[in-house]
């Protein structure tokens, strides 16, 4: 099992910058993939960053050359740093990892708005 604990949704305005963090406990294995999704209200959840443990990164295309994911292997965790935000950038954000399986974070609500 592995639990995911998320932090660092909120409120901001638009053009602001929000720092999503997660934590990933319990059995982690050495190959792995975490990222982030979000799901919108009325909306699919879609995948806004995720990368692999060798470093590697893959972006929605709505969000590339704004947000940026990073990861401390050390530390089991990921951020995604979140900038020049827009109000169809909001919704819910949920922290998510794979190796054999998956698993999700209880998410984070981020609202753009002015």
């Amino acid at each position: 099992q592995v639990q995911l604990v998320e932090s660092g949704g909120g409120l901001v305005q638009p053009g602001g910058s929000l720092r999503l963090s997660c934590a990933a406990s319990g059995r982690i294995s050495r190959f792995n993939i975490m990222g982030w999704y979000r799901q919108a209200p009325g909306k699919q959840r879609e995948l806004v960053a995720v990368s692999g443990s060798s470093g590697s990164a893959n972006y929605a295309d709505s969000v590339k050359g704004r947000f940026t994911i990073s990861r401390d292997n050390a530390k089991n965790t990921v951020d995604l740093q979140m900038n020049s935000l827009k109000p169809e950038d909001t919704a819910v954000y949920y922290c998510h990892y794979t190796d054999s399986y998956a698993y999700w974070g209880q998410g984070t609500q981020v609202t753009v708005s002015s």
